[in-house]
């Protein structure tokens, strides 16, 4: 199944995704007298997701003919972050080597190189991104993302697929200057307001033939700036679940930015994008501050 969250009535709700089409789920509550969550964080919290999914894959032809005047165009509405205030946001830096020679950096090779972001960073597809006053050289990374479903604490590689609720694509920024000064800045860096877009889409684990295979790229002004796939990580997806669940436990909701194939510098007027293969393109504008 495939969700996002859109804008409606001034309000943010979740929706299914079915091919070109929207249902709001608080359509679906409105018509059929259901009481699914309609907030996306809140369904996976309650563990909703898959129970909704079997349910709308079931309905009735009644159920169907009710709901097909509720159903909105793709490409005629708002998308807005998948959720605003996810508990914990890890970040993984330098996962592929490619990234690492980059930056002239060696890349980790024992250990994960994990970072913190706050909630406060979040933005979704179309939103802009802020390039900061502090900063004169800041990059944007296309990373894929990985969403905790449950609970969990101290879970092996071979159980990190039972707590994953999705998939997701990810722009993540990095003020560069200021952690070049120094690696103890990397927080700070990493942390200003609008330095994490992620959605528009959000795709179940059955969606996706094989995670090991997708590929990731970077797009600045509709060019590839770098592409890798998800099997060339150091780090891979299930492992790094499992790696962070040693360290402090994962909770629904929780977010796993699992590292980019290369960033790039952005700049005033830029429009950077992540492409993961098989999911919508996640697109932002880029505003320098310095220039408002």
């Amino acid at each position: 199944m495939r969700y996002a969250t859109i804008e409606k009535d001034n309000m943010e709700m979740a929706a299914i995704v079915d091919g070109e089409r929207l249902l709001p789920v608080a359509s679906i509550n409105a018509v059929i007298d259901t009481e699914w969550p309609t907030s996306l964080f809140d369904l996976i919290d309650t563990d909703k997701l898959s129970s909704l999914a079997e349910w709308y894959k079931d309905q009735s032809a009644d159920e169907k003919k009710r709901l097909d005047a509720h159903y909105l165009a793709c490409d005629d509405v708002v998308y807005r972050p998948l959720y605003r205030d996810p508990r914990k946001i890890w970040g993984i830096g330098l996962n592929y080597v490619d990234h690492a020679s980059d930056l002239n950096e060696k890349a980790p090779s024992t250990e994960p190189a994990s970072f913190m972001k706050p909630s406060t960073t979040v933005i979704g597809h179309n939103d802009t991104i802020k390039l900061p006053v502090q900063s004169e050289r800041t990059t944007g990374e296309a990373e894929l993302g990985v969403v905790i479903s449950k609970m969990c604490k101290d879970i092996s590689e071979s159980e990190a697929p039972e707590v994953i609720a999705g998939y997701t694509t990810i722009i993540d920024m990095t003020a560069e200057d200021i952690l070049q000064r120094n690696p103890r800045y990397l927080t700070r860096s990493k942390s200003f307001d609008t330095f994490f877009s992620f959605g528009p889409q959000l795709l179940t684990p059955d969606e996706i033939d094989n995670v090991f295979k997708l590929n990731v790229s970077t797009i600045i002004n509709g060019e590839i700036h770098r592409k890798n796939v998800v099997s060339n990580m150091t780090f891979d997806p299930y492992y790094l679940i499992a790696f962070h669940s040693q360290v402090m436990t994962l909770q629904p909701g929780d977010i796993i930015s699992t590292g980019t194939p290369g960033a790039v510098v952005i700049r005033d007027g830029d429009v950077i994008e992540c492409q993961v293969d098989g999911f919508p393109s996640l697109k932002n504008n880029v505003v320098d501050l310095k220039k408002r």
